[in-house]
């Protein structure tokens, strides 16, 4: 004979166990999309293997809170009240890292609530947009400003301006001269420009001709940001 409450518990569990994996296997399968996406679009130079796998998890046990917390306003408070003793003390250095953090947590959400159409449609969709800018490079500088730096040798009687003026005209839409400084050694002098090229990739040819010049020493060339 079967003890039928007994039994009608066990079903009842096992009922309730299936939607909670489904839950969790959605989060899963969104967290590695979500690390798959994020290795493919990382520009930085700082890349950490822990954050990839944190995403993962991340996405899951925030499912797990959701479903813990549930319906239960108590639960809720109970968990902010326990959340707010620990510390997190790393540092998030780059904002797109800041931004999968918060991917993680809006799937995880979705994913723990039961609404799983909109945690794997959510991943694709932003997925998808965070893949075309990364592919389109959107938001980078199309790298044509620049700071020129040259260390002129004053002992010849040539001027300065005579010798450097052609070569910035030639690769240059505009240049100014933002200052002058002697060094150390009198017969040399550091001159410094903002430039703009005309035509983005072409620093390099610049740099090649104004270095070939007899009175320049050195040439620096310094964009604003990091090429790509």
């Amino acid at each position: 004979m079967f003890d039928v409450p007994g039994f009608i518990e066990v079903k009842a569990s096992a009922e309730a166990a299936w939607p909670m994996a489904v839950n969790l296997g959605v989060a899963c399968i969104c967290g590695v999309l979500l690390s798959w996406l994020y290795r493919r679009t990382y520009r930085g130079s700082s890349y950490s293997m822990t954050f990839d796998r944190a995403l993962v998890t991340l996405t899951i046990i925030t499912a797990i809170v959701i479903m813990v917390i549930g319906n239960n306003l108590a639960r809720a408070f109970g968990l902010v009240g326990a959340m707010s003793i620990i510390r997190f003390r790393t540092a998030v250095k780059d904002a797109q890292d800041l931004v999968f953090i918060f991917f993680s947590l809006a799937v995880g959400l979705a994913s723990g609530v039961g609404l799983h159409s909109l945690a794997l449609g959510g991943t694709l969709f932003v997925g998808g947009i965070i893949a075309v800018m990364a592919r389109m490079n959107y938001g980078a500088l199309d790298q044509r400003e620049l700071v020129v730096q040259i260390r002129w040798n004053t002992t010849g009687e040539e001027q300065p301006s005579a010798a450097y003026s052609p070569v910035l005209e030639r690769y240059c839409r505009q240049f100014n001269l933002l200052g002058a400084r002697s060094t150390d050694d009198d017969h040399t002098l550091d001159l410094t420009f903002y430039a703009r090229l005309k035509t983005p990739g072409s620093a390099g040819a610049m740099t090649a001709e104004l270095s070939a010049l007899p009175q320049v020493g050195r040439v620096n060339v310094f964009y604003d940001e990091e090429p790509l």
